[in-house]
């Protein structure tokens, strides 16, 4: 049996079909002699006196008929009830035709003949392509089967997952688990479904590789309900995509993704508010800078969502700008989008684009964000993150901007390193323009903490460290974080700008802090593995390598006490103190003195004075020449690059 099965399952599609039509053809005149043959009680009947070659016919009807009705079409290994609706036609069709034969007289046929013909056509379609689908379960894919799988949730993305499955030679259903009582029991599409709470009990005696979570429309906070449920046991759970990225109404085994990390989270996004989104974008011309980073292109996405009159994007980077623009060029709306190559550092050119293009709202998402980097090279740093935002904000005060939004970080607050110190210096940037006289611009800038699944993310690299084997790496077992979702925090970006009055330091709602040890076992856990022990028992191991340069335990997201709700419940107004803008000129004065010297030491005293609680990393080592580890300066001998005007040489940085 086996054996003929691999051959007849390594036929074309085209032979499969021929197959089944020769089956049919041979199979199906022979049931009608045998309905005849009931109905007239004797082992010769006469059959279609006055039809000679009635075998033949017989074939070429029915066999056309279910042909035509698209029985032939359907996959055998994974037919559902669009085959019991084709086979319903064409035995329709058939009995219609031979009853009209009895009824014309035509030839001799017993007017009972269609209708019991009619059942046995259908018992014999119905009962191969059913056999058949058993046969090579039990033979083929039993034996091939590389994952035993069950599905949590019975509704319909769970009976489409099951067909999909079905399909594959990988994988082999072997139970549902549903929260309805009024599944438990129950069979559906031949699997027995089982109460959720039973999965403990169950999930050895099934030998469960594999779990996949059909809750498309659940909430967030359901979905990580059933998650902690799955997460103590050695299962790689999976999941479909939320209902609005199901759209196509089918699903496929390529929808199925690794759990998103957002459902560990339990917390439903609060739904926008339409007028703060629009305010600033709807009718309008928008530029977003350092669009083709994770929030800037998160950012482009919601903007076109909204309809504005044109899109400008800006980037230093030509990849990114162009993955971006290709992206955002296949998206529904037919808004023009101008993509801009260039630096927040040229400002003259930033006040030209704002001012050609009339740009009424700016979103300033360009920015280097990764600490350790930035700790590494700070006059990088804070060139990018300070002068860039500063200038970036003048270039829109001259241009008439109405809006100017900075995406600032928790990162800023009490900072130990200078990638968050020179993000508040970039507050205080704002800070002091819209306190300037005759400023018509309205700043406001927007803190948060990390986004999930963005460039520097932990949750892409503890992926990655688990594909690869391990191990985890954990900078500190205590060290925790805030997480937001990347389209979340965008739209809360957009409506924190839409309420600005000039000047607001506005802080969104993170939810709870998570601890990043927890989060890499439950990633290790979900992927169906084990957290390596002491004795070496187990598959991945988490590893501590320490907290790195400039890096806290914990981000905070105020400075001081003093904060006031909004019109919205996830977005906060915070009261802080800010430099007058000749203060903050001079300030700058000063910085751009020690980027020229490299005086890196210089640099984080007067970020101490400036920003408040930054507690600066003196020991950590940079890629500046005057503060770099020994050795770093070149020798007395090397010749230097001069200035062609001066004639001494000096770091071009301003």
């Amino acid at each position: 049996m086996k054996p003929m099965l691999v051959q007849l399952s390594a036929l074309p599609r085209r032979g499969k079909q021929l197959v089944l039509l020769a089956a049919d053809a041979v199979a199906l005149p022979l049931l009608f002699w045998l309905a005849h043959a009931l109905r007239m009680d004797t082992v010769h009947p006469a059959i279609l006196p006055d039809l000679p070659l009635w075998p033949a016919w017989i074939a070429l009807l029915t066999v056309g008929a279910l042909y035509v009705s698209g029985v032939y079409r359907a996959v055998v290994r994974a037919f559902d009830e669009k085959l019991l609706h084709d086979l319903m036609i064409a035995v329709t069709a058939v009995a219609a035709m031979l009853l009209a034969v009895a009824i014309s007289g035509i030839t001799f046929l017993p007017r009972s003949v269609p209708f019991s013909f009619g059942f046995f056509m259908f018992l014999w379609v119905w009962a191969t392509r059913s056999g058949i689908r058993a046969l090579i379960r039990k033979f083929l894919f039993a034996d091939g089967c590389a994952h035993r799988v069950a599905i949590y949730g019975a509704g319909a993305a769970g009976q489409q997952l099951l067909a999909a499955l079905r399909a594959s030679s990988e994988y082999c259903p072997v139970a549902f688990f549903d929260d309805d009582k009024s599944l438990a029991g129950t069979t559906v599409l031949g699997l027995r479904v089982y109460a959720g709470k039973d999965f403990a009990e169950l999930f050895q005696d099934l030998r469960i590789d594999e779990v996949l979570l059909a809750m498309p429309s659940a909430s967030r906070a359901r979905r990580r309900e059933v998650i902690n449920r799955l997460e103590p046991f050695k299962v790689h759970v999976r999941a479909l995509p939320g209902m609005t990225q199901l759209v196509g109404g089918q699903v496929s085994m390529s929808d199925v993704r690794d759990v998103d990390i957002a459902d560990l989270l339990g917390r439903d996004p609060v739904p926008p508010v339409d007028g703060l989104l629009q305010k600033d974008i709807t009718g309008k011309c928008v530029m977003v800078t350092g669009a083709g980073g994770s929030i800037g292109s998160e950012l482009c996405r919601q903007v076109l969502l909204n309809r504005p009159s044109k899109l400008i994007i800006w980037d230093v980077s030509e990849f990114a700008l162009y993955n971006i623009e290709q992206e955002l060029q296949a998206m529904p709306g037919n808004v023009p989008i101008v993509p801009v190559l260039g630096s927040v550092m040229h400002e003259e050119r930033m006040a030209s684009v704002m001012w050609l293009h009339r740009v009424n709202t700016v979103y300033h998402a360009a920015a280097y964000k990764h600490v350790p980097l930035v700790e590494s090279n700070p006059f990088e740093g804070i060139v990018n993150n300070t002068f860039g935002t500063f200038r970036a904000a003048r270039a829109a005060v001259r241009a008439n901007v109405a809006t100017f939004v900075l995406i600032s970080t928790d990162k800023a607050v009490r900072p130990t390193n200078v990638m968050g110190a020179s993000k508040r210096v970039a507050e205080l940037a704002l800070q002091a323009l819209a306190d300037a006289p005759g400023v018509k611009t309205r700043f406001c800038m927007v803190r948060f903490g990390n986004v999930l699944g963005s460039s520097g993310s932990v949750v892409p690299l503890f992926r990655k460290q688990i594909a690869a084997g391990g191990p985890v790496t954990v900078t500190h077992p205590e060290v925790t974080r805030y997480f937001m979702t990347i389209p979340e925090a965008s739209q809360l970006v957009i409506q924190a700008g839409a309420m600005g009055a000039g000047g607001d330091v506005f802080v969104l709602d993170m939810g709870e802090p998570v601890r990043i040890l927890d989060l890499a076992r439950k990633m290790i856990h979900l992927s169906g593995l084990t957290e390596k022990t002491a004795d070496g028992d187990g598959d991945i191991e988490i590893a501590f390598s320490g907290l790195r340069p400039g890096e806290k335990l914990y981000e905070e997201l105020l400075i001081g006490d003093n904060v006031t709700g909004t019109a919205h419940p996830r977005i906060m107004r915070a009261m802080e103190n800010f430099l007058p803008l000749e203060d903050y000129l001079a300030m700058l004065t000063t910085l751009q003195e020690l980027a020229r010297e490299n005086d890196v030491q210089g640099l984080k005293e007067v970020l101490t004075e400036v920003v408040e609680g930054y507690i600066p990393d003196l020991t950590a080592p940079t890629c500046d020449r005057v503060s770099c580890s020994e050795g770093a300066m070149p020798p007395t001998s090397t010749p230097l690059p001069t200035d062609a005007v001066s004639g001494a040489w000096r770091p071009l940085y301003m």
